[in-house]
């Protein structure tokens, strides 16, 4: 992993090509959340739902639906834990107050009203708000010891990285442009033993 980078929120988890948990395999996760005393949360940015669902399929915007411009919003699967519930990241700290910088110019939350509201008025656009439904989540310790056994490979993050045109090849992108051994590591097969 580089030398300079721990983790914080911010960080990007990026799966090692050889990780199996079907969960996490070539997955990124951006860290929002880490304490030595509670835990860590993150949300995977790369895995599309399997079903083809988007915001207004499964929370009532009530009447800002019917005003929506262009495309609905298309969730993404955050991570494994609590897939019931709903998180956003997004360019737009001015319009949803409350919410925490994760990163430059990424910023994690705010209240869901004001959300609406964002929606309703045309301003937000797949490219500077993301749903997700789930998230990633680990106990105290818990990361820590699976970035000790080379469970992770540590990224920056940045905002175009978080708000991608496309989630196609999403982890071979970001192993891309880490570079050097990493750019080699994206073209490893999805199964070694068909190579």
């Amino acid at each position: 992993m580089p030398d300079d980078l721990d983790l914080a929120p911010g960080t990007l988890l990026v799966a090692p090509p050889t990780l199996g948990d079907p969960h996490f395999r070539r997955s990124v996760v951006l860290l929002c959340d880490h304490s030595a005393t509670e835990g860590s949360f993150g949300l995977s940015l790369g895995r599309p739902l399997e079903q083809d669902l988007s915001v207004s399929d499964v929370v009532d915007l009530g009447e800002p639906a019917a005003r929506l411009h262009g495309d609905d919003f298309e969730l993404a699967l955050g991570g494994p834990v609590q897939p019931e519930t709903l998180h956003y990241l997004h360019r737009h700290p001015e319009a949803l107050p409350g919410a925490i910088e994760i990163a430059e110019d990424v910023w994690w939350g705010g209240d869901f009203e004001d959300v609406k509201t964002l929606l309703a008025s045309g301003a937000a656009t797949p490219r500077s708000l993301r749903f997700f439904v789930g998230y990633a989540g680990w106990g105290v310790g818990q990361l820590r010891a699976e970035l000790d056994q080379d469970g992770w490979i540590l990224a920056d993050a940045d905002a175009e990285l978080i708000f991608p045109e496309s989630l196609d090849a999403f982890w071979r992108l970001v192993m891309r442009r880490m570079g050097g051994e990493y750019a080699l590591l994206s073209n490893f097969p999805d199964d070694p033993r068909m190579n």
